[in-house]
């Protein structure tokens, strides 16, 4: 089952079709990053992008670590 997101940048609504856990799992991250009921300039866009990218900079360290100890540990 799909459910439509929406988002609203510089005054254009953009709409997208998404499974449904999918959906729900990302309103609720967009709710943190975005006026889900208004409109949000290129600037703030921009910023939740970044947030985004460090949050998946610092999980990919975190996991490369957890491999590096979990492959010494295994020779």
């Amino acid at each position: 089952m799909s459910k439509k997101v929406s988002l609203t940048v510089n005054g254009s609504r953009f709409d997208i079709e998404l499974e449904d856990a999918f959906a729900q799992y990302l309103i609720k991250q967009m709710k943190n990053d975005f006026n889900t009921d208004g409109n949000n300039d290129a600037k703030t866009l921009l910023y939740a992008y970044v947030r985004k990218n460090a949050e998946l900079f610092k999980q990919e360290e975190e996991l490369f670590k957890m491999l590096d100890k979990f492959n010494d540990e295994m020779q």
